[in-house]
């Protein structure tokens, strides 16, 4: 097999010359962002789900119902169908669970997105983030052309990053816009103005999603003294684990913050008296635990949109599995009896009996027993997390079943009541009482056998009956029943 080596040249040139334009162009839409570690978003603006009216001012842009904007109009839409345009069909926002910002550029460049934003704190270093599409289709057509610009109250601009044209794609491909800015000396809202810089017309259509700011500070880690990032673990296994953060810079005037998760990190609450750079977490019960540290200013640490937050640790504890080896069973003669524990609906659980003497499969949840005299069978279940249980069940080995055939119900205190030893109720047995004519006259099922001689509350005469047991696993016993008074 030959090689064209003058096409794999070119394959290889034209691979590295995209790589090398793609590499570019994400260069210049985002700027330099944060070098270390984050907080939880302060200002998240995703459009909702396109239900609600969103809150911010499109100067010179009116807002339609369309799902086809004309030049100077936007939406708010969950998709985009290339109209008979030029224009990618956007199946959904850039995160697959809402709305974006659909945006038909005016013929006119200017803004066309002005938002007052508070709750930021002041002296703080803040990324911005924004993801972008260009709709359009032709390369040939006018691309979007953005100014992101972040306004103090007195219109100062802290900070502005330009995107230049927004390149055309042969799919429709979301990027993410991203610099970072420092507040001033104020908790005074600041402006977030976005400027298109190009006409519409003949093309310049796009769409915007999940604007953000996050806190942006020093490096801060975590981990779990001697265990790293994850601690898996049974219930009784648990040890105070120790989580110990590191903070790059930190002064004197830092002040610290943990906090735990219960719902994995969707919801965050800061844990009383948590305020050093290490934790002893206590023994708990079973569930999922994730752990942070917030960093901040002294003054500004009780404020989360102040706080960086360092790497999460996961403390998983695991509960024992249920172990139920069922009810003591008793076994007649040659006859094998089922051992009746409780399957647990949790796949990669296994199960193991033993001693395996007499079983018919040592692991399977509910094997048959056949000893050859009294036995003590222990199950011991293993969870798919390597948390062990057991339980214990007995299996009384008995030659045969002893019947009474006479019993006197005469009141004297003696022999009133026919009862049968070792006909325990968890063996599920049926025993039924028989009159010549073969009507039911006393009937028990999965219960203690006391029958007192009479049917529907009236004494029976004396004489013989008929009675019979019917056991699961067992051969059914017939006999008669000889009744004196």
């Amino acid at each position: 097999m030959q090689t064209n080596t003058f096409a794999l040249t070119h394959m290889l040139r034209y691979g590295t010359i995209f790589f090398i334009f793609f590499s570019l162009l994400l260069a210049r839409l985002q700027a330099q962002v944060c070098s270390g570690s984050l907080g939880d978003p302060v200002v998240n603006i995703d459009f909702g789900t396109g239900t609600a009216p969103v809150n911010f001012t499109a100067p010179g842009y009116q807002l339609t119902t369309s799902a086809c904007p004309n030049d100077g109009f936007y939406s708010i839409t969950t998709n985009q169908s290339n109209c008979g345009r030029q224009w990618h069909t956007v199946s959904s926002d850039h995160t697959g669970g809402g709305a974006f910002m659909m945006v038909n550029a005016s013929q006119t460049p200017g803004d066309f997105f002005v938002q007052s934003l508070s709750n930021l704190c002041p002296n703080t270093t803040y990324v911005f983030s924004a993801w972008v599409l260009n709709v359009v289709t032709n390369p040939a057509s006018i691309k979007p052309n953005l100014v992101f610009k972040i306004e103090a109250a007195d219109g100062t601009v802290l900070a502005q990053h330009a995107t230049g044209d927004i390149e055309v794609f042969s799919q429709p491909t979301w990027q993410q816009v991203g610099f970072s800015f420092t507040n001033g000396n104020s908790d005074a809202p600041v402006t977030l103005r976005i400027t298109n810089n190009a006409p519409g017309g003949q093309g310049n259509d796009l769409a915007l999603d999940d604007i953000s700011f996050r806190a942006c500070g020093p490096i801060v880690s975590a981990t779990v003294t001697g265990q790293g990032d994850t601690v898996r673990v049974c219930t009784p296994d648990q040890q105070p684990y120790v989580l110990q953060a590191q903070v790059t810079g930190a002064t004197a005037a830092t002040a610290y913050q943990w906090q735990v998760s219960r719902d994995t990190g969707r919801t965050w609450t800061d844990i009383a008296g948590a305020t050093s750079l290490a934790y002893a977490r206590p023994i708990s019960n079973p569930g999922l635990f994730l752990y942070r540290l917030g960093v901040a200013a002294a003054a500004s640490i009780t404020a989360g949109a102040c706080r960086i937050n360092s790497t999460v640790q996961w403390i998983d504890v695991y509960e024992l599995p249920p172990t139920q080896a069922g009810p003591d069973r008793v076994k007649f003669g040659g006859s094998p009896v089922r051992l009746l524990a409780t399957e647990i609906a949790e796949s990669g659980t296994r199960y193991n009996w033993t001693p395996a003497t007499g079983l018919s499969d040592p692991t399977a949840v509910t094997p048959m027993a056949n000893p050859a005299q009294t036995t003590e069978y222990t199950l011991t279940i293993t969870s798919r997390y390597g948390c062990v249980n057991s339980d214990r069940v007995k299996v009384e080995v008995v030659a045969s079943l002893f019947v009474p055939n006479a019993f006197t119900p005469n009141g004297d205190g003696k022999n009133d009541r026919w009862t049968i030893p070792f006909l325990l109720p968890e063996l599920g047995a049926l025993v039924s009482v028989y009159d010549r004519a073969g009507q039911v006259l006393y009937q028990s099922r999965a219960s203690v056998v006391a029958w007192d001689g009479t049917y529907k509350g009236a004494p029976l005469p004396a004489g013989i009956y008929v009675y019979q047991i019917v056991i699961p696993d067992a051969e059914p016993l017939k006999g008669t029943l000889l009744l004196l008074r």
